[in-house]
């Protein structure tokens, strides 16, 4: 397993979230996807808590809180599911979503996706 970090992070660049307040937006997340014709089917067989509880560290860390993520690398996770660019962007359009439902700022949310952005060559699949 790696750990994936954002320790990189500008100093001071946004307050840590609340761990509790994440916690709901990854589940409003989570069915966001679910409800999401384009998205669903990527999460079949999946364990969702396991799924909840990665995503929950991810975002912590990505927002500037400890970084907890323990699990294997984004390339890894996301291969042998093929995703597109539309894919990715709903995804993080749906995440955004989330996180602004249960109150979180507009600029943390803002530069949670661009700090998701680097990501993409990782989670997209190669188009040949």
């Amino acid at each position: 397993m790696a750990m994936v970090g954002f320790k990189d992070a500008e100093p001071g660049a946004a307050t840590p979230p609340d761990a509790e307040a994440v916690g709901r937006a990854i589940t409003l997340f989570l069915e966001r996807l679910l409800a999401d014709e384009s998205l669903a089917w990527s999460f079949d067989g999946m364990d969702l808590e396991r799924v909840h509880r990665h995503t929950r560290a991810f975002v912590i860390a990505a927002l500037g809180g400890p970084d907890l993520y323990v699990g294997r690398d984004m390339r890894t996770v996301h291969a042998p599911l093929r995703l597109s660019d539309e894919n990715f962007d709903a995804a993080v359009d749906h995440l955004v979503v989330s996180l602004r439902a249960v109150g979180l700022a507009d600029d943390l949310t803002a530069a949670l996706a661009a700090r998701l952005e680097p990501l993409r060559r990782q989670i997209v699949a190669p188009q040949p």
